[in-house]
């Protein structure tokens, strides 16, 4: 029986972001800066409370923070160890209340260390959970507006030190106005947003992803190693998680990689040709996340399943932004949290919300219609 994770300190931080970069499908952000400034602020103020969700107050205040963008912006707009925190005070000033804890947009490369940054630095517990168990490209795809949290308000902070603060009646709006300062703002910027009480966050939370991460992140570095020797570890510990089912999908090389920046979003494809000469090419279309996987007309996985690219060698996941062509590569498919099975966040998460002439299908129902066709 693992030991129950209590605190984040620099000892995890290796194994936390690797475990949220494959949980991030290509997205999140790259976390090897913001890595480097968490170990700093942990260093500076010491390590970081876990908090489980149940064990919140209800009427407590929790605030999400986190980066907003194009991943390819922070490989070169890089953070500061001050940022996120300048961030949250930023906001406390702007609604006059305090916050209780921190919490996180999405379990997603540098989105999955930067709240534990800001929270090392204002002395706040981190909530063990996000908002969508994953990475996704838009606010309103987060477990907390689905679940009926207000965006705003909301606060955006930019490399340069200046503030925005939003006012919107949706988050769809909000999405609209945030991505626009973004944009405005060379590409990346910090965002404490979707305030809440407890007992909303407890309601609307994807509960356990960061101590996961840390399990996860840690099976990648122990097993490291080429991808197939990893499916059947993977496979055991997805399985007694909120996700379920994790397999291997395909193995190939990178042939070709196209994305630009449209709308304050990473946009393209990747295509994968299979070492087996029989197999047909899989295509991954991305935007900022690894979003949809088709070998010809038929749907391998999509979202809002998780699609993770790997490298084949030693079966570290890749970020969108750093996958190139003539990489060795595997492609793994997870199954999502039943949160965003509903009908409620399908409405928003579903492969059309994306511009996909496709219904979604569950990954354990792509595998047997597969297996039947074989």
């Amino acid at each position: 029986m693992s030991e129950t994770l209590t605190h984040i300190g620099r000892e995890h931080l290796d194994d936390l972001a690797l475990g949220a970069v494959f949980l991030a499908t290509g997205g999140g952000g790259d976390p090897y800066v913001p890595k480097l400034i968490t170990a700093e602020a942990i260093k500076t103020f010491g390590p970081v409370q876990l908090l489980p969700p149940q064990d919140l107050a209800d009427d407590a205040f929790i605030v999400p923070v986190g980066s907003v963008g194009a991943p390819t912006v922070s490989l070169e707009l890089l953070p500061s160890v001050e940022e996120a925190a300048e961030t949250l005070n930023a906001f406390e000033k702007f609604v006059g209340r305090k916050i209780d804890a921190v919490t996180s947009f999405e379990i997603g490369g540098g989105n999955s260390v930067i709240p534990i940054c800001a929270a090392a630095a204002k002395g706040l517990p981190i909530v063990d959970g996000d908002g969508m168990g994953r990475a996704l490209p838009e606010a309103q795809m987060m477990s907390y507006p689905i679940g009926g949290v207000k965006p705003t308000p909301a606060l955006a902070y930019d490399y340069a030190g200046n503030i925005a603060t939003f006012q919107t009646d949706t988050t769809e709006t909000y999405e609209r106005h945030i991505r626009a300062f973004s944009m405005s703002a060379g590409g990346m910027i910090t965002a404490a947003e979707h305030a809440m009480t407890g007992r909303q966050l407890k309601d609307t939370i994807i509960p356990g992803t960061v101590s996961f991460s840390v399990k996860l992140g840690r099976l990648l570095r122990e097993k490291r190693g080429q991808a197939p020797e990893l499916e059947k570890p993977l496979a055991a510990l997805f399985a007694d998680s909120i996700y379920g089912e994790c397999r291997l999908l395909y193995t190939g090389k990178v042939i070709d990689k196209t994305t630009r920046i449209i709308g304050g979003y990473d946009i393209g494809e990747a295509t994968i040709e299979s070492f087996e000469s029989s197999q047909e090419n899989l295509s991954v279309n991305i935007k900022n996340e690894y979003l949809l996987a088709k070998q010809g007309d038929r749907v391998c996985a999509s979202v809002p399943d998780l699609i993770t690219i790997v490298d084949f060698e030693t079966g570290t996941p890749i970020n969108a932004e750093r996958l190139r062509y003539g990489q060795r590569v595997a492609v793994f498919a997870t199954a999502c949290p039943d949160f965003y099975r509903s009908e409620t966040a399908l409405k928003v998460v579903a492969p059309r919300c994306f511009g996909f002439d496709i219904d979604y299908v569950p990954l354990e129902k792509l595998r047997s219609a597969s297996r039947l066709k074989a």
